[in-house]
């Protein structure tokens, strides 16, 4: 069975990780080891728990499913936004 999870543009991959964490900076969700250890994040990237190129990942597997459905539910809205600004 093929993934159902690949972009339709491969190159897309860091922007939508960047966008990933910054959505989650925002809604105050833990990525990465520094979450899970219990201390403060402004920026993922900062700590260093994600790879802008969008070659590596943070483990995510400490999340909830509410808040990794908050985060892509976060992501979905900021594409729909995008999208209609560039429409009108």
């Amino acid at each position: 069975m093929a993934s159902r999870n690949r972009k339709l543009v491969p190159e897309s991959a860091g922007a939508l990780n960047q966008l990933k964490y910054e959505i989650a900076a925002e809604l105050g969700v833990p990525f990465g080891q520094a979450g899970a250890l219990g201390q403060d994040t402004e920026f993922a990237g900062e700590l260093g728990s994600f790879s802008p190129a969008g070659t590596g990942s943070a483990y995510l597997g400490n999340l909830t499913a509410r808040e990794a459905g908050a985060v892509g539910g976060g992501v979905t809205k900021r594409l729909v936004q995008q999208a209609q600004q560039t429409l009108l």
